[in-house]
Parts: structure tokens; sequence; C-alpha cells
């Protein structure tokens, strides 16, 4: 089985080194600068509960250097994804998977759904439906990412927590080739649930990071401190029911309610969302597929949401003015 990481940050480069620890996959990371010439010369670090683990999988800096994959794993920020799509072509096989271990709504949205919206682009992460034409969701698997890591060094990934992966096709089969990505990913340590509903789990988790992560990036608040103040909360809380009324119109179930889901997000604690983490760096910021793409979505099924266009307006404008819009 070859299975190459594109992208090999801190999740990518999580999924990596176990899987090449185990060893039963041939492994291919594709990384650039100084984190890809430290893999070369000493491996992949991974420090996890204490234990820390060199592993040396293929690294390379191209598409084209790893050649035709099984499963291509994409750990991309979402708006690089219309770039990369083009460079990753060298790796599509007539086989090959797309696992799109993708923040926010994903590009094969309505790709497998049926009803009325079958098909249908989302404009917001896929703008000029380029990646659908490069990445066809016949291809994709999806993947919702819960472990947490972070890249603390050139070649050294620190794993915090979280050891799951959950999978689907985007039509809800159970097939031999997500069965296949889920064993080898369970033997290397991981769970890894291949779901028929694969859109239910994906909003439980977008339906936080729509709501935290840009008021953290207007606030510059930790998630604690996000959660414990009543006016933050109650902004979160409006956004997160606003998208609750869109998911459930496009057939989507939750499995708890939104105050469960603010209670889970404050037993995170102190930490600094991913969207704040950008703007303090200076880096394009998800804005799109967290939040835009749900705007898009209630247009789409006629919910107004008017705290979500309005954060999203905010979130925009405090991009646009740190220069950190993609």
């Amino acid at each position: 089985m070859k299975i190459c990481i594109f992208g090999a940050g801190a999740i990518g480069g999580l999924m990596g080194a176990r899987l090449a620890a185990k060893g039963d996959a041939e492994v291919t990371v594709i990384a650039r600068g100084p984190h890809l010439a430290a893999m070369q010369a000493n491996g992949l670090k991974l420090v996890s509960e204490g234990q820390e683990t060199v592993v040396r999988p293929r690294c390379v800096a191209s598409a084209e250097e790893a050649g035709p994959q099984d499963y291509v794993v994409v750990t991309l920020k979402a708006h690089s994804l219309p770039c990369a799509a083009a460079q990753m072509q060298p790796l599509l096989g007539p086989e090959t998977a797309v696992v799109s271990a993708v923040n926010g709504v994903p590009w094969w949205y309505f790709h497998g759904l049926g009803g009325p919206h079958e098909g249908r682009i989302v404009a917001s992460v896929d703008p000029g439906g380029e990646v659908t034409r490069l990445l066809p969701p016949s291809r994709a698997i999806g993947c919702i990412v819960y472990p947490a890591a972070e890249v603390t060094a050139p070649g050294v990934i620190e794993h915090t927590y979280g050891d799951r992966f959950s999978l689907g096709e985007p039509d809800g089969s159970r097939t031999p080739r997500a069965q296949r990505l889920s064993e080898a990913l369970i033997a290397a340590g991981f769970k890894a649930p291949v779901r028929p509903r694969i859109r239910d789990e994906l909003w439980v988790k977008l339906w936080g990071n729509m709501a935290f992560n840009p008021i953290s990036a207007l606030t510059t608040a930790t998630l604690d401190v996000l959660v414990a103040d009543e006016g933050q909360r109650g902004v979160a809380r409006a956004m997160m029911l606003e998208g609750q009324r869109v998911a459930e119109a496009l057939g989507v179930r939750f499995a708890i309610d939104v105050d469960k889901r603010i209670a889970g997000a404050a037993e995170v604690g102190a930490h600094r969302t991913s969207m704040l983490q950008d703007l303090e760096r200076g880096r394009p910021m998800e804005i799109e597929a967290l939040l835009g793409a749900v705007v898009e979505l209630a247009e789409l099924v006629g919910e107004p949401a008017p705290t979500c266009r309005t954060v999203l307006a905010l979130v925009r404008a405090r991009a646009r003015a740190a220069g950190c819009l993609p």
C-alpha cells in the first residue's frame, strides 16, 4: 500500500510517522523548506506521551518525485487546496483515493448526497470549480481530524492529544478502499472508524470551528476565556444555532445539542484557535472553509443566518487589515 502525506505539517507528520513506524505501508511525505531538509537529514521525530520515535519515511519536495499512490492524504489548510490540486496530479493513478483531512466544508460536500443539490460546487472553497475538475469528488474519502499536534522544530512533531481520524465515503457506502485505509490507521495506533454519515461528524466539528475561530480572531481570546465570557459565548451560541438550521436543512443529524458542544470546547482550556494563531503569525486565515461556506450554504437553503453574516464580514475585515487573506 502506497500512502502519500501531502503537506506533512503537524497532523500530516503525526499520521505519517505512525504509519511509517508500523511499517506495513510505503509512506511518502511531501514537504518543503527547513522541515523537509531536517526530515531528509535526521528522519521524522514524533514526540507523543513522553516517548520519542524517529522514523525515516521517504521525504520529497514534489509530487513528481513521489509518483502515483494508492492514497493521498491531504492535510493542508483549505485555502491552499486550489493551488495544490494542480501540483498533486502526478500522485494520481486511475484508482488513487484522495483523503480529505482538511477542516471546514470540503469541495466534495454535495457529491453522493443525493437530492436537489447533488454535484453542486461549494464556491467558497472551490472558486471556479478548479478543485472539483482536478480532484474529482469520486476520488474523495472524508476524514475528520481529532488529534492536536504541533511542529515544534523542523522535522519534529509533538502530539498533544487525540487519536481518532473518522473516515467516510461521501455517498455513505462502506467501500474496500475506505476499509483498507481504516485498517492501516488502526494498525498504526489510531482509532479510524468508517462512518456511514460522515457529514454528521463533519458538522459537529465544524459547529465549534465556525464560531470559536472567528470570534477568537476578533477578540484574541483563548477558548476558555471566550466560553466563560457571557457576550462572546452568546454570539458563538447564536452562530452555532444558525449553522445547525443550515445543516439540518441539508439532512444532517446532530447527536448532541449546542450547549453540550460548547461545554466540550470549555474543557479544552486555554487554547488559541488555529485562526487566532494564523492572525498572530501573519498567515492566511481559514475564513471561507469554516464560515464563508456556512453562509453560502445558508443562502442555498434560505436560512437568514444574520449573526454568521455579521461575524463573517468583521473577520474578513480583520484579516484584510492584517494582510491575512489568502
